[in-house]
C-alpha cells in the first residue's frame, strides 16, 4: 500500500488508527498522512480506533478476491447485504471514503 504514490497522495491528510475485524481478530491499523505505519492485532477490549469495519474471515476472502462476485465488491454493497458491520466515528470514513476503500482492497489477489 505505501508503495503506491496515488493512493498515499489520496490520503495525504489521514492520520488516524481505526479498527479491521478478520471474524474473531480485530486489527489496529495506525495511518500516517496517508502511509500505514502500524498494523497490530488488539489485545484489549478498550484498546479502538476511530472506526472499525468488521467482517467473517469468509466475507473478507470473497472481498479480496482478483475479481470479487456481487455484494462483495465493495465495503458499501457488503454493508447493505448485512455482510459488514461499520461502527464509530464515521466523519473521517466518509470524508476520505475513496481511500479506506482503495486501501482495503489492496489485498486484493493480483
Amino acid at each position: 500500500m505505501n508503495a503506491d504514490p496515488a493512493l498515499v497522495h489520496r490520503g495525504r491528510w489521514v492520520d488516524l488508527t481505526f479498527t479491521i475485524g478478520v471474524g474473531e481478530v480485530d486489527y489496529l491499523i495506525t495511518i500516517k498522512q496517508g502511509k500505514i505505519i502500524k498494523i497490530s492485532q488488539r489485545k484489549l477490549q478498550t484498546t479502538t480506533g476511530s472506526f472499525s469495519i468488521r467482517a467473517e474471515a469468509s466475507s473478507w476472502r470473497k472481498h479480496w478476491q482478483k475479481i470479487p462476485q456481487r455484494d462483495y465488491h465493495d465495503i458499501f454493497a457488503m454493508l447493505a447485504k448485512g455482510l459488514v458491520k461499520i461502527d464509530g466515528e464515521l466523519l473521517p470514513l466518509m470524508q476520505n471514503l475513496q481511500y479506506f476503500k482503495d486501501l482495503i482492497s489492496k489485498n486484493r489477489e493480483s
